[in-house]
């Protein structure tokens, strides 16, 4: 199996998490890690085995060795490094969201036509199990015409720093760009994309809360300035539909899993109360005229697949499938388009709040600016 050198930016907790998803991949040999705390990644590099460390990313990618980087940083150091990753003829695998902006978004995926580069984004929510059983049934035709979705996140009360866990990094838009629809919305809405085979937005309006009290202390230090709950409505070119319910903190003791609606049936995504899950898979239609409501076993359907399908394997999660592309044994899903129409709604979402209206697609593109870190 052909070996893909990978270096990776940027080893805090997402990088540590990929750093560990890396060592269980046939044929991927991360070379080389870069941060600015190099205590730190000299540690990790010792534990993982990595041979060369840094502390300034363009040594790295000054490597000829290197065939990808992994961009493990905040959302507003995507498109800096990302770019400079594509320039120095890398191909890149970058933390969601795509960017802190769809400007930035927009300028990331030029850079990799321009450079002949893959530009892969981390969605993991595309390889769940659930995710791989509604793809088949919508492709198979079972749900008719596809014409509305709902997209659900839901965490109690599980806002980053302020409710006991992450940091201050994740509270403050100058460095995330935005709060729980960034944080957790973007799995959840590129998910639906990904299922209703949509991209082209239309036009739609938005809602950002925060009125759930918190530790004043906590506050005062976060500098907590983004949404802890997410609501939209998208209305997508051809007419389908997506509502948005996001939350990182609300008083209510669970939501339904994302679901999908069509002419002839209907699927609704198991739920998860902060990362664990609530619900069942289902499956809804009307067969000789009666109301059927079915489940699925979702594990043996992926056993019966993994031994039936020769690549099933680069599906199970976003770093094999990145991987198997690189190494040419599958087509590299759509995830830069998907995660940039994703940005895009995000941020109109935002831009709507603020004007308090309806926004089209043609206003996000033109007021989106930059908010790219100076590198």
């Amino acid at each position: 199996m052909q070996r893909i050198r990978i270096g990776v930016i940027g080893i805090g907790i997402i990088g540590k998490v990929h750093l560990q998803e890396y060592a269980g991949i046939p044929g991927a040999e991360v070379v080389a890690v870069c941060d600015i705390n190099e205590q730190e990644a000299r540690s990790v590099a010792e534990k993982y085995g990595i041979p060369h460390v840094y502390t300034d990313y363009k040594e790295m990618l000054s490597r000829d060795d290197i065939d990808a980087v992994d961009v493990c940083l905040h959302n507003n150091f995507h498109a800096p490094l990302t770019i400079a990753a594509l320039r120095a003829g890398k191909h890149v695998y970058c933390e969601k969201p795509i960017a802190g902006s769809y400007h930035d978004g927009v300028s990331m995926l030029e850079a990799a036509r321009e450079c002949g580069k893959k530009l892969h984004i981390q969605l993991g929510t595309l390889y769940k199990k659930e995710t791989k059983a509604a793809k088949a049934l919508i492709e198979d035709g079972q749900l008719g015409r596809v014409f509305h979705a709902r997209s659900n996140g839901f965490r109690r009360r599980g806002r980053p720093y302020v409710d006991g866990f992450g940091t201050v990094h994740f509270t403050r838009k100058a460095s995330s760009g935005g709060g729980a629809l960034l944080d957790m919305g973007v799995y959840h809405i590129a998910q639906m994309l990904y299922l209703l085979n949509v991209t082209e937005v239309e036009r739609l309006t938005g809602r950002m809360i925060q009125e759930m009290d918190m530790d004043p202390e906590r506050r005062q230090i976060s500098g907590f300035d983004v949404e802890e709950l997410a609501l939209g409505f998208v209305t997508f070119k051809g007419g389908v539909t997506l509502d948005i319910f996001e939350a990182w903190a609300v008083n209510l003791g669970g939501v339904e899993g994302s679901s999908i609606v069509g002419s002839k049936g209907g699927i609704r995504l198991p739920s998860y109360h902060s990362g664990e899950q609530t619900g069942e898979f289902s499956f809804h239609t009307t067969v000789a005229d009666l109301d059927l409501n079915s489940t699925i076993d979702l594990n043996r359907m992926d056993v019966r697949w993994h031994r039936m399908r020769e690549t099933e394997d680069a599906y199970d999660s976003s770093q094999k499938h990145w991987v198997a592309a690189l190494q040419g044994r599958v087509e590299l899903l759509p995830t830069a388009d998907i995660a940039l129409a994703t940005m895009l709604i995000s941020e109109g979402l935002y831009l709507s709040d603020v004007l308090g209206r309806e926004v089209t697609a043609d206003e996000i593109a033109a007021n989106s600016r930059s908010l790219a870190v100076s590198m």
